[in-house]
């Protein structure tokens, strides 16, 4: 059984909603697939139903093409360029990929956007992920799902289930150590690519040692990988996912004081009734009074709300700082190319340096907290990818335009 700590009225770890009410058989899924939706457990946990249910109260959306132009040109021939948007609630998930203009050709985009598609790749085999889209969307039903972290098992003390199978994959059995209440929001929350040749999802990491930017561009670098060629550049560029697994891993103190995702993210609520149960509305900590208070056991006194958004500010300013630096260099390297006047290895020397540097840099762009997860990590982050802009940069300043 998992050990539970109780602290200032907050749940501390990851749990089955029945630690919280009492044990419950798994009731008969009614859908062809087999698997038991959210409204089918209603009846045994209604408030744990009502609390998923409101994540679909996060449906504001912003365009990050319009507060970050510059990104069209960073992105220039990938779909990212086109659209790219706020995240919003988890209910939306499955209607986003089908909506977003970014385009998808096969099922494998549904990978962490439908507890169906999960399933049907458990069922059928990884042969799944090459099916077309379009094809198999009709028949996704249910965005992310009670399938998704707790599989089909009746609601016992041990239900937190890593159902990705190429977590077990890449990290094996015992998954290098990491709490499953960490990695079952993980599972979904990570970097990740898909193999060139079986278009399975894939992690680019064995253990925790391998996690970060600079062990998966080697990664990378040494698979020969690459998410899209720059025309206008000849880059072969890279586009890191939401590595919040990794950041999150990657050194962080509330990681190193054994934190799991949902210390921060899910709070224990009280009914109306009087009844216990673990939130599943999954959203900031600032925005739940309780968890502030479990905050305050370390934190005292310390306004959170301000601690926290004057980190984000300061990250938020240097990606944007940065990303134009970027786009600077993007088009210069571009104009280079274009010239005409110099060697494929003069190019290729800038355009290295080019791909990773917008690796790092997109590697903290892209990670959902805004430095709020780690904020040296993603300083550092920064750090090397305007290092590598300078090279680049002076690199590009002797060759012919």
């Amino acid at each position: 059984m998992k050990k539970i700590l109780l602290a200032a009225g907050i749940l501390v770890g990851l749990v089955c909603p029945c630690l919280l009410t009492h044990a419950a058989e798994a009731p008969v899924p009614s859908a062809e697939n087999g698997m038991i939706t959210a409204e089918e457990w209603e009846e045994t946990f209604p408030e744990i139903v009502a609390s998923y249910n409101a994540n679909a109260a996060n449906s504001y959306r912003i365009s990050y093409l319009d507060t970050d132009p510059y990104l069209k040109n960073i992105y220039e021939g990938y779909g990212f360029a086109k659209d790219y948007t706020s995240a919003v609630g988890h209910s939306y998930c499955l209607e986003d990929v089908y909506k977003t203009e970014r385009p998808h050709a096969l099922a494998n985009c549904l990978t962490c956007k439908t507890a169906d598609f999960t399933k049907m790749v458990n069922d059928l085999g990884e042969e799944v992920y090459s099916y077309d889209f379009e094809e198999l969307y009709g028949s996704m039903v249910q965005s992310v799902g009670c399938y998704s972290c707790h599989e089909n098992k009746e609601l016992e003390e041990e239900n937190l289930a890593v159902t990705h199978s190429y977590i077990t994959l890449a990290l094996g059995e015992e998954y290098d150590g990491i709490d499953p209440s960490i990695l079952t929001c993980g599972q979904c929350h990570i970097e990740y690519y898909f193999d060139p040749e079986t278009k399975a999802t894939r992690m680019p990491h064995s253990d925790i040692a391998s996690m970060g930017p600079e062990a998966t561009l080697a990664f990378y670098d040494e698979m020969g990988f690459a998410d899209w060629t720059q025309e206008s550049t000849g880059a072969r560029m890279l586009k890191a996912q939401h590595p919040e697994l990794e950041t999150y891993l990657s050194g962080s103190f509330h990681a190193n004081m054994g934190l799991t995702c949902a210390d921060c993210h899910m709070g224990k609520s009280i009914s109306e009734t009087g009844t216990e149960y673990v939130n599943h509305t999954w959203r900031s900590p600032l925005e739940d009074a309780g968890l502030l208070q479990y905050c305050a056991q370390c934190h005292k006194d310390t306004d959170m709300a301000q601690k926290v958004h004057a980190i984000q500010a300061e990250i938020t300013t240097a990606e944007k700082e940065l990303g134009m630096k970027l786009s600077d260099l993007k088009d210069g390297l571009a104009a280079a190319v274009a010239s005409g006047k110099n060697t494929e290895e003069q190019l290729d020397e800038v355009r290295s340096l080019y791909r990773s540097a917008q690796w790092y840099w997109d590697y903290c762009y892209v990670e959902n907290a805004e430095g709020a997860h780690n904020s040296a990590f993603a300083r550092d982050c920064l750090a090397k990818s305007e290092e590598l802009i300078d090279q680049a940069m002076d690199k590009l300043g002797v060759l012919e335009v």
